[in-house]
């Protein structure tokens, strides 16, 4: 369970910017949450704030029960083992292969060779592709590198991922590809929350819906729309 009180991030400068302020949430093990909101209206903050790459100006952000801002910096990486990150730009190693893409993640969590020779494969066939373990990102389409990324934040198998924009490069029936992929990751248990800009799949899917504008949660909607 995740859960912000009263939480507020601002981001000193000769400007102070305030990316959120007051926010209050409870997320549940298992749901899947649409995050939505314009341009700079601090869904990227509240991500980072999850993954502890921020930490609160003000309030709390505990995750069962623990604050993230009190967890001792060796533990960071400990923490983030149990998050997968899916970006919209893929961020795939284009000199690997999509085998040794995903090795990379497993390894990069201290796997062993063992269990990565095990989880590997069974990631790929997951994702549809493990008839191309073999190819380099250059050669795969788009839906194909997203589900790539997608293999690499799943390879430790995470007790949540969080994706940001993960269809905004792709076409509309490759997207709707990608979600039902997200949709089959949270049916095994997963918390999902997507940041997105995608109204039609928002509109199609209605999970949970927290709307963002400037720093404010306005809306957190069971069932939800992209629109109020």
């Amino acid at each position: 369970m995740i859960q912000f009180f009263n939480v507020s991030k601002i981001y000193a400068g000769e400007v102070k910017v305030t990316a959120l302020e007051d926010v209050n949430l409870t997320i549940e093990k298992g749901e899947f949450i649409f995050l939505v909101g314009p341009s700079g209206a601090g869904k990227s903050t509240l991500t980072k704030l999850i993954i502890r790459e921020e930490i609160a100006t003000n309030g709390q952000v505990m995750v069962d029960g623990k604050s993230l801002a009190r967890m001792k910096q060796r533990e960071i990486p400990y923490y983030r083992r149990n998050i997968g990150f899916v970006f919209q730009d893929f961020r795939l190693l284009m000199t690997r292969t999509v085998y040794e893409n995903v090795a990379f993640a497993a390894e990069s969590v201290e796997m062993t060779r063992t269990q990565i020779r095990q989880r590997v494969p069974m990631v790929l066939e997951m994702m549809g592709l493990d008839q191309k373990r073999n190819a380099f990102p250059h050669q795969l389409s788009g839906g194909q590198q997203q589900r790539l990324g997608i293999a690499r934040a799943m390879v430790n198998n995470p007790t949540m991922i969080i994706a940001d924009e993960p269809t905004g490069n792709l076409d509309p029936e490759t997207s709707s590809e990608i979600m039902q992929i997200f949709q089959a990751i949270n049916r095994r248990g997963t918390t999902v929350m997507i940041a997105t800009h995608d109204k039609a799949m928002v509109d199609k899917l209605r999970q949970r819906v927290i709307q963002l504008r400037g720093g404010f949660v306005v809306r957190d909607q069971k069932n939800g729309g992209y629109a109020e």
